[in-house]
């Protein structure tokens, strides 16, 4: 759709037509990004007559990328306010995080595109357009109407420039103004370019905010002792003498996803094992800047280190070889009707086992599906208790159900969601819980994030662990589906090529999910044994984001006919009644993908 009857407009109308029919790139017509862009989007297979893009409607809206951009933006809202301009900002991947537009008929326009916060712009989902150049060319451009590859997106002209980190240069994100398409606007680059370096230059002041806080609370710690102190904030990493000898650059970015899920309840500590195999215990405290949370110091006891009470807390190697605790350590922990041998799923195991026995209250935190209230049971069976665990879910009324709950010596009671805790009953939760405890019951809380724990209820949980979620330890996925099979029916099995799609699949709700799943396969299988077609069609997709009702039936309708048609696209979409084209733009939005 042309918006724009000016001459130039026409040609390259013209001349993207006909690349579009005979992939003849015009020579001097449009510029060599517009020209490039135009190559890669054909290549993708972009689609020309439909914005099909992905939504993520969950996102940190105080990212240090978003709070560096309100002050500009919100400068730039009152420039441009009643004007056919919009303003917007995208991190490094194309996902639009904030939008400012000033008039109602261009935001409907922008709406109905999806150029909306949420949604992503990447070339690789839109074609040729301001953020998606942008972002791949790493340069500043502008896309003026017919040189967008979508012809939704005729009528607009975007000029975009990548903003960058200013201390380590890496890319984090884009700044775009988007207009109606009309005569050539020279200013369009040079506002935006500004707005970029603004951005940057608010960024800046973050990281130097975010630094002095690193460098002040790791120099406090290091001042004593030679234990090895790591401090890790997102542009910069400090390390002793002690710790970056035996670190690397994968072991902080392991120690960083640890930290960020790490519990704070008195005396805890997280065992970790690193890429290389060897096993680290840490302990962490988030660092407050003036300008929000800059990152975490750890203080780190490797394997082979244990505590030198002589030398100020530092830590001497132990000689020899290892002790047969760490062999032990090492080994498998079996548990009542569990399975797995992933060091990590070793750890929370054998930490729930001792808990049980000591009846130390316990706080058991991880991702929906993980399997937090099996391992409790578990543990308590382990004890040898006959008694059954008593779970209750947070909620009002839950003071009065805790002491209606069984409770005494091989009693076990599991608070399930204690981030749920209404704060005006956190205080009659705790008195429950610790009378409970007085009684010999064996406490345990489960959650999403320790971080949770409402402060009430912080102090009635002694130690804490982290339950690993299932793409953490899909070394255990054998073993798991064998367990989880046994559970489903005598002489169910799987055909050798369905355990590598299982591995391939990322899990969001975990064990959970993977039992659901081979019971939905196992009920519709066709054979003695599951087959990959029989698998629910979620595990041939992943969308990245969310699917609404409607989209996950049309997925599910099109993996059903790739299965039935054997991967043949050109007859999935003869008997669909749709283009080849359709079918790998709705394959490449729904991240579906077949053996």
């Amino acid at each position: 759709m042309l918006s724009d009857s000016s001459a130039r407009d026409r040609t390259v109308a013209r001349a993207r037509l006909k690349f579009l029919e005979t992939a003849e790139l015009p020579a001097a017509i449009v510029s060599e990004g517009i020209r490039n862009s135009w190559q890669r989007s054909k290549y993708l297979g972009i689609g020309t007559d439909e914005v099909v893009v992905p939504y993520q409607p969950d996102y940190d809206r105080e990212s240090r990328l978003v709070r560096a951009a309100t002050p500009v933006l919100d400068r730039l809202e009152r420039a441009l306010a009643g004007s056919d301009a919009c303003v917007i900002v995208t991190d490094r991947k194309g996902w639009v995080r904030d939008r400012r537009v000033g008039e109602k008929r261009l935001s409907a326009h922008l709406d109905r595109v999806h150029l909306a916060p949420g949604f992503n712009y990447a070339e690789e989902f839109v074609g040729t357009n301001g953020i998606g150049v942008a972002l791949e060319e790493r340069r500043p451009n502008v896309v003026l109407g017919t040189e967008h590859f979508n012809e939704r997106l005729q009528n607009v002209a975007c000029a975009a420039a990548p903003i960058r980190n200013s201390v380590t240069g890496r890319l984090e994100g884009a700044m775009n103004l988007t207009c109606w398409n009309g005569p050539a606007r020279p200013l369009m680059a040079a506002l935006v370019q500004e707005a970029a370096g603004d951005i940057e230059r608010v960024m800046y002041e973050f990281s130097s905010s975010h630094q002095r806080a690193l460098l002040e609370a790791f120099q406090q710690v290091t001042h004593y002792g030679d234990r090895p102190v790591l401090c890790l904030g997102q542009d910069l990493v400090l390390a002793n003498s002690a710790a970056s000898a035996r670190l690397t650059g994968d072991d902080h970015r392991l120690l960083h996803e640890a930290a960020a899920e790490l519990g704070h309840a008195p005396r805890t500590r997280k065992q970790v094992q690193l890429p290389g195999g060897e096993t680290v215990s840490m302990r962490c405290r988030q660092v407050d800047s003036s300008a929000g949370a800059a990152g975490y110091l750890l203080e780190l006891a490797f394997e082979d280190q244990q505590p030198d009470r002589t030398s100020g807390g530092g830590t001497r190697p132990r000689t020899g070889l290892r002790s047969r605790d760490s062999q032990d350590a090492a080994r498998p922990w079996p548990l009542p009707g569990l399975t797995g041998k992933d060091p990590v799923w070793n750890t929370v195991a054998r930490t729930a086992s001792r808990c049980a026995r000591e009846r130390t209250p316990l706080l058991l935190h991880g991702e929906t599906g993980t399997g937090k209230s099996a391992l409790a049971r578990a543990a308590h069976a382990l004890t040898g208790a006959a008694s059954t665990p008593a779970v209750l879910d947070a909620g009002t009324g839950l003071p009065a159900a805790l002491d209606a709950a069984p409770s005494g010596p091989g009693r076990t009671l599991i608070l399930r969601n204690v981030d749920a805790v209404p704060p005006e009953e956190g205080p009659a939760v705790a008195r429950a819980l610790d009378a409970a405890a007085a009684q010999g019951t064996w406490i345990v809380g489960t959650l999403h994030r320790a971080p949770g724990v409402p402060d009430a209820l912080r102090r009635c949980f002694t130690e804490a662990a982290a339950v690993p979620a299932l793409r953490h330890r899909l070394a255990d996925l054998p073993a798991l589906v064998d367990c989880l099979l046994r559970r489903i029916g005598e002489g169910v099995e799987c055909a050798p090529d369905v355990l590598p799609l299982l591995r391939r699949h990322d899990w969001p709700g975990n064990i959970r999910q993977l039992e659901s799943a081979l019971r939905q396969a196992s009920a519709g299988r066709r054979t003695y044994r599951i087959e990959l077609r029989d698998l629910p069609p979620s595990l041939h997709s992943a969308a990245g984001r969310p699917l609404s009702a409607w989209e996950a039936s049309e997925r599910d309708t099109l993996v059903q006919a790739l299965l039935e048609a054997d991967g043949n696209k050109l007859l999935a979409a003869q008997r669909l009644g749709i283009s080849r084209t359709t079918i790998y733009r709705k394959m490449r939005a729904y991240g579906i993908t077949l053996p």
